[in-house]
């Protein structure tokens, strides 16, 4: 990724803060003058004002410095507040601007990114450019101020001295270049390791219980010290390319004072300077390797920064594949019917999980689909919202291809309830509320009255404000399974879509919650998944799909009385296995 593209993308975010900008600007070249002038007073004083006794005069210049310094102290708070808060401005638009990013991503993406991976990206990676946004625009103007002003008030001293101190910058010129591409490269590679660190970590997290419960903590610590070790050798790398560079950096500056003295003192032996020149010359190297100490610095916050903003772009460049099209309506009045004309459909496009599917919905009808994993099941479910787009064939709500519509009210109008759930970090009420945000707390209630799940909550001492935990550990799936039920019923949608919505169900509560659902499905389109095939001998009609597509179709007697695919599931799982009529499960998922 070029250089030109990235700064243009980064200098886009100062637009917003200009302001901020262009006073951290000013009271950094006020900085600088007053850096510039005071070696130059102090000349005049030990070269004039006190060798001939003008004493008033000397202490006017002495009070002149004071205040000179007070400002300065002053614009220097200016800038080292302020203009962090700019960068800290500018970080938060960047974080902002990419969470929003990822929200219109697809499933597609989440599918080939590890969460640990966006998460750095996201924190870490934007965290260093802060300091870049701060720093660099204010080094970068401060030094060619100052190099240029130092140069110009050593050629006003001792001209011959500035010439043969200035012949030494094209040397350290090349010396922070050579090293500046070695820096940049192992910083670069410093973010990807940390990315690979917190991708672990998070995945090791999350996946304690199951690690515990199969004894492998110590497979984990070793999978965990292996990443974290390849980390630690990046840094090492790193800081030894930073450690050169600064070092070498600090060296020639080291040098230029020898240089000076040296040529300085034969120079006053000669009598072509005096001691007060000396002084202010040797002040003024003091100026003239600020800047070079500046660039030092900023050549490795610019490498840090510069390579957290090519991550951020890397991100930021990813078009969402599932839009809008230009002339997209929104999806009023839905009556609900919903049809699969000739769809096909691969995740990886080689192997197709859907084969040539024609199905027709009639609105306000329950169909159920079943058959063995991976016949595309839950496929077909992602399919309808758009969270995967179609690539052969058109799916159609309302005789109309739902990539016609906008997204937004296309999927405001549909239900899901996955086999997963996932619940947010937070209250009861809060993860019910999600499934329509402005919701009063009565509908909440009411919504969870329905899913079978408010006799449980008004036993808990919190009631809806009791936290559920990450990912709501502190729940049983049941629980978890009926709060998810809750959001849909809140959401009140005209199309649902229950993938294995029952899975995590005791009977006693399945039954009460199949009635509630039935209730909810009155009046509406639902697409059922079920593997338990008692929860879907009501549904209107039932399909089962299998890698061939769709086979068999039909309601529930009559597919019993053709003794085909479905009739031989349906008596394979309520086949009797000891006294206590165990049911026999056959699949769970269609991955």
């Amino acid at each position: 990724m070029s250089k030109k593209k990235l700064l243009r993308v980064f200098a886009s975010y100062y637009r917003p803060h200009y302001k901020l900008l262009i006073i951290d600007m000013i009271c950094a070249i006020l900085i600088a003058g007053i850096d510039l002038i005071f070696p130059m007073m102090t000349r005049r004083i030990t070269g004039t004002i006190l060798p001939s006794g003008a004493m008033h005069t000397f202490w006017m210049f002495v009070i002149a410095m004071v205040v000179m310094y007070i400002v300065r102290t002053i614009l220097q708070y200016i800038v080292n507040y302020w203009g962090h808060i700019l960068g800290v401005k500018m970080e938060y638009d960047m974080r902002k601007d990419l969470f929003s990013h990822l929200q219109t991503l697809p499933f597609r993406f989440y599918d080939k990114n590890r969460t640990g991976h966006l998460m750095s990206r996201m924190i870490n990676d934007l965290n260093e450019i802060t300091e870049l946004a701060h720093h660099g625009p204010e080094d970068l103007l401060l030094s060619v101020i100052m190099l240029v002003g130092s140069f110009i008030m050593l050629i006003r001293i001792e001209w011959r001295l500035a010439i043969i101190l200035y012949l030494l910058v094209p040397l350290m010129l090349w010396f922070a270049l050579t090293y500046r591409k070695r820096m940049s490269n192992s910083f670069k590679e410093l973010r990807v390791k940390l990315a690979d660190v917190n991708a672990q970590l998070e995945s090791s997290i999350s996946g304690v219980r199951v690690s515990k419960s199969f004894t492998n903590e110590a497979y984990e610590e070793e999978k965990f010290g292996k990443g974290n070790k390849r980390f630690r050798s990046s840094k090492y790398v790193a800081y030894k390319h930073m450690a050169v560079f600064q070092t070498g950096i600090q060296y020639f500056s080291n040098m230029l004072n020898v240089i000076v003295v040296a040529v300085g003192g034969y120079f006053i032996y000669k009598r072509w300077m005096n001691i007060a020149d000396l002084l202010a010359f040797i002040m003024y190297v003091g100026v003239f390797l600020q800047p070079i100490a500046r660039l030092s610095n900023f050549m490795q916050q610019f490498e840090s920064g510069m390579t957290g903003v090519e991550r951020f772009v890397e991100i930021m460049d990813v078009d969402p594949d599932i839009i809008d099209a230009p002339d997209a309506k929104e999806l009023k009045d839905v009556h609900g019917e919903i049809g699969f004309e000739n769809v096909s459909f691969s995740y990886d496009g080689n192997e197709k999980v859907l084969q040539n599917i024609d199905i027709n919905i009639p609105a306000g009808k329950s169909i159920a689909l079943v058959g063995p994993s991976g016949g595309g099941k839950t496929t077909m479910c992602h399919l309808i919202p758009r969270f995967y787009e179609v690539k052969e064939g058109s799916i159609k709500i309302d005789g109309r291809d739902i990539r016609d519509y906008t997204l937004v009210s296309l999927r405001k109008n549909i239900g899901l309830v996955q086999q997963d759930i996932f619940l947010f970090a937070g209250t009861i009420g809060e993860n019910i509320r999600y499934g329509r945000i402005d919701a009063t707390d009565q509908e909440v209630e009411e919504a969870a009255r329905r899913a079978n799940i408010h006799d449980f909550i008004s036993t808990l001492p919190d009631g809806y404000d009791t936290q559920v935990g990450e990912r709501g550990l502190r729940l049983s799936g049941g629980q978890k399974q009926r709060i998810s039920i809750a959001r849909v019923f809140l959401k009140n949608p005209p199309i649902l879509l229950l993938d294995e919505a029952t899975s995590a169900l005791d009977n006693e509560t399945e039954i009460k919650i199949q009635r509630s659902l039935e209730q909810l499905s009155h009046g509406r389109t639902s697409l059922i998944i079920a593997h338990r095939l008692s929860t879907i001998k009501n549904a209107d009609r039932i399909l089962v799909l299998t890698e061939e597509g769709v086979v068999e179709e039909g309601s529930h007697d009559e597919l019993m009385e053709k003794g085909g695919v479905y009739a031989g599931l349906y008596k394979s799982q309520f086949k009797t296995l000891n006294s206590d009529d165990k049911i026999l499960g056959w699949g769970d998922d269609d991955e």
